[in-house]
């Protein structure tokens, strides 16, 4: 059976994601939420760049145009 990939979001809500976007940014945090676009929320986050984290924060939104991958 093929899922679809909102279904696959749906099943990580609460879950511990990591969201790879352009320029080599990434996020680590608990998906709270998200819409058809793949706009994401994220509490507890963490921003990395190149490796490096560059901030902590309790609720981040990322823009779905940005987003490479998301992995559960």
């Amino acid at each position: 059976m093929t899922q679809k990939p909102l279904s696959v979001l749906s099943q990580a809500v609460s879950g511990r994601v990591i969201v790879e976007l352009r320029a080599g940014r990434e996020f680590r945090g608990v998906l709270d939420g998200f819409d058809v676009h793949m706009n994401l929320v994220l509490k507890d986050a963490t921003e990395i760049i190149d490796g490096e984290t560059i901030r902590r924060s309790e609720t981040t939104i990322v823009r779905g145009d940005n987003v490479i991958y998301i992995s559960p």
